[in-house]
């Protein structure tokens, strides 16, 4: 009796080891995996481009001003990062945009962001 009952419960832990991950890739992105953001023109996306500009202009005592978000993408945590491509350019001249990386991290409840990366992407 006792073989049967091995093959039976390795069958069916070989069954579960092929099933799991699909199952978890059905169910959307993994906490911690960055995912694209599909629309980065959606106003919550340029809320937070906007912060990010501000905040970095507050730190840095910059003047720029944003013009776009080119592209991002969103990382579940406690609570979300968001790691964005804003043009922007600065407020005291006629320079062309230049683009920047951010990461914001928003909290949930209550609402905050914090800023926690800026930089200058070399073209």
């Amino acid at each position: 009796m006792a073989p049967k009952s091995l093959h039976i419960l390795l069958a069916s832990l070989s069954i579960l080891a092929v099933a799991l991950p699909f199952s978890a890739a059905s169910r959307g992105p993994l906490v911690g995996g960055w995912s694209p953001i599909a629309d980065p023109n959606a106003p919550e996306i340029v809320e937070i481009a906007k912060f990010a500009v501000s905040e970095h202009n507050k730190q840095a005592q910059a003047s720029l001003v944003f013009v776009s978000v080119v592209k991002g993408e969103s990382q579940v945590v406690a609570g979300m990062n968001y790691r964005l491509q804003i043009s922007a350019k600065d407020d005291g001249g006629a320079d062309d945009a230049k683009t920047y990386s951010a990461v914001v991290y928003s909290k949930a409840a209550p609402r905050s962001l914090e800023l926690t990366s800026f930089e200058p992407i070399k073209a």
